[in-house]
């Protein structure tokens, strides 16, 4: 009767780990992005702040300072991509030899199951590593066509298209950090991931601590608190 409930060397008990890992992210990931009105999550207030960027952005003469923090968070997907990338690598180089990660196991009297098992586990924080590359390299993109829209935006606040353009290119921002946001919560839980290395209970443990912790930086934070004063319209 237990055969039916294994899927190649993961156990009922490493599956229902499994299962809780991708549920959580999946479900912080869409009620970070689709709050409720009465409580909205720290993306959401960044969201109105963003366009209080453009329009401020209208009348803002010169603009350096508005490159000069489009550049900033251009860097700050670089950087994340890079390092994702360096991940993805270091992983899939234990997946082909996972012989440190079991010797690691019996200096520290782990069960160490087949090594299938191990691959497994590490090929699951590699594909959390892999989502979080190609959200990070989107989210690079679509700063640099935010850049190029803010770059459209005419100097005369009078001229008629100087408002929906800077709206149009609010919106790109908007949707540039929509993915690098996503690819930070891959990034958590590819660190989330890794606790199952030590076992299944471990992996849920961890998966909760992750989700709580994402839950109360959206939602219950001290930062959250001090944008929800003068919230722009």
């Amino acid at each position: 009767m237990t055969t039916m409930f294994h899927i190649g060397p993961l156990g009922p008990l490493d599956l229902a780990a499994l299962a809780l890992l991708v549920t959580c992210w999946l479900v912080i990931g869409w009620t970070t992005e689709h709050p409720s009105t009465g409580r909205p999550s720290m993306g959401k207030l960044m969201e109105n702040y963003r366009r209080e960027w453009m329009r401020q952005l209208v009348t803002r003469q010169p603009r350096i300072f508005d490159s000069a923090m489009v550049d900033g968070l251009r860097q700050s997907t670089t950087f994340f991509a890079s390092s994702s990338l360096i991940a993805i690598g270091a992983g899939l180089a234990l997946i082909a030899n996972p012989q440190p990660l079991t010797n690691l196991a019996d200096d520290f009297d782990i069960a160490r199951g087949p090594d299938l098992l191990w691959e497994a586990r590490i090929l699951t924080a590699v594909l959390f590593g892999a989502n979080a590359f190609l959200k990070f390299v989107w989210s690079h993109r679509l700063f640099s066509y935010a850049a190029i829209a803010m770059a459209a935006v005419p100097n005369e606040p009078e001229d008629p298209l100087a408002y929906p353009r800077a709206e149009q290119a609010a919106q790109v921002n908007i949707n540039a950090a929509k993915s690098f946001n996503r690819g930070l919560r891959s990034v958590y839980f590819a660190l989330a991931t890794l606790a199952w290395l030590l076992g299944p209970y471990a992996l849920i443990a961890a998966t909760l601590f992750t989700t709580a912790m994402l839950w109360r930086r959206e939602f219950a934070s001290d930062s959250r608190q001090a944008l929800l004063e003068n919230i722009p319209d």
